[in-house]
């Protein structure tokens, strides 16, 4: 089948392998100008120093550098982290939240520089793949989508690494981690090596970012967190701009070995991965957020927002940041936040979060109210009718089969045969 007419393709870029020998095949077999772009969300100076000079020296015309930490904490952690979305019950979704960022921007770059089409290093097997291209569809769906993994002849690291030198791409590094890994302010992820058999554990030395519990300090630490209409905005009563907060909160959960999790996890294209995640500042806040709704939420609300956090995170998961759904839901989410707030501490040991406290000035607990002895604030007989009306539908269906000459489904055992003479 022949190729699209590309005159130019908005790349995004990481400077690693894959995304380095992208630039000259899209120049071989597109024969268009290529523009990278690469978005800093936080996974370090290691991997953005020399990338503008190595993508020219790949053959990019122009390259994009942005720094998006700010935005990524305040547009896409906080309004997940206020939903509650945790994917099959573990896995705090770091990866998965950051492409609809990356691609939002590669769009936004790719209509400045007059693009008409955007390409990616995502593999054919893979959740990132959709998740880049449902934001493309979403945000601009005019623009033709490469995806070179589903084209090229490439097949291996050895592959990659002969196709670069035959283009004189620059490769600094040719040694391979076991580990495929992931990185930005949210998260650390693992995977690939021994974990690709799910009975084996992980190597103490496959962490990058936490302290392993055993090795974490034997004193506890204190750390409290104030939130603002479930956002938040301070630790330790030092007001700190969304990024800087994560950060810091990353530092004291990586310090005493907090947000580990081992996952096998179902993928968007139907098969089951396993992966090994490092969330150490996202599980703190996620914890937080969690005791202040306990004050603020009446039952009913805080019950149906656990009901429409797995639908989120199902929606972040499989890509759909940008769906009508996730936006409407997150207006339901928004409102729900108007009260949740206050603050929570914690003492943090030896990968333990230990709750030593929470307070909202909104808070729905009343110790008049919890109390059994305050008769003038609940009157103790007033149960005896609740509970009548509660139950009536069971009592009814209880009192049916009765009379129909039956016993009750649930009718009492013979206990006659352990009575004793």
């Amino acid at each position: 089948m022949s190729k699209p007419k590309i005159n130019k393709a908005v790349l995004a870029y990481s400077g690693g392998l894959d995304t380095s020998v992208i630039v000259p095949w899209l120049r071989e077999n597109y024969g268009c100008e290529v523009i990278c772009f690469c978005a800093n969300i936080g996974q370090g100076d290691n991997e953005l120093d020399g990338l503008k000079e190595k993508a020219l020296a790949s053959g990019a015309t122009k390259v994009y550098v942005e720094d998006l930490r700010h935005e990524f904490a305040k547009d896409f952690l906080f309004p997940m982290l206020q939903s509650g979305a945790i994917y099959e019950r573990q896995y705090l979704l770091g990866t998965s939240i950051a492409r609809p960022l990356i691609a939002k921007w590669q769009v936004a770059i790719a209509e400045a520089e007059g693009a008409d089409a955007v390409a990616h290093g995502c593999t054919g097997k893979g959740n990132d793949q959709v998740r880049f291209e449902l934001t493309y569809k979403a945000l601009n769906p005019t623009l033709k989508v490469i995806a070179p993994w589903r084209e090229w002849d490439i097949r291996s690291r050895e592959d990659a690494l002969a196709y670069a030198r035959k283009h004189n791409v620059p490769v600094t590094q040719t040694e391979k981690s076991i580990y495929s890994r992931d990185r930005n302010l949210w998260h650390l992820s693992h995977e690939g090596g021994i974990l690709e058999n799910p009975a084996n554990p992980p190597e103490k030395e496959m962490f990058q970012w936490t302290v392993d519990p055993e090795d974490a300090p034997d004193e506890p630490e204190l750390v409290k967190i104030d939130f603002e209409q479930g956002v938040p905005v301070a630790v330790n009563d030092v007001q700190l701009p969304p990024a800087s907060l994560i950060e810091k909160l990353n530092e004291l959960g990586a310090k005493h070995g907090l947000g580990r999790i081992d996952l096998v996890e179902n993928r968007l294209v139907g098969m089951k991965s396993r992966g090994v995640y490092e969330t150490p500042g996202g599980t703190i806040l996620y914890a937080a957020h969690r005791e202040l709704e306990s004050l603020c939420l009446d039952r009913d609300t805080m019950h149906y927002k656990e009901q429409i956090a797995l639908r989120y995170a199902e929606l972040v998961y499989f890509g759909k940041w940008y769906h009508t759904l996730r936006e409407a839901l997150q207006a339901f989410i928004t409102q729900t936040q108007e009260t949740v707030t206050g603050w929570v501490k914690f003492k943090l040991y030896k990968g333990n979060l230990i709750v030593m406290g929470r307070y909202s000035p909104h808070s729905l607990y009343r110790e008049d109210f919890a109390t059994f002895g305050q008769e003038d604030v609940y009157d103790q007989k007033d149960a005896i009718g609740f509970i009548n009306l509660f139950g009536l539908q069971m009592k009814v269906k209880a009192m049916m089969e009765v009379s129909g000459g039956g016993k009750t489904r649930y009718a009492a055992p013979d206990y006659s045969k352990f009575k004793r003479d």
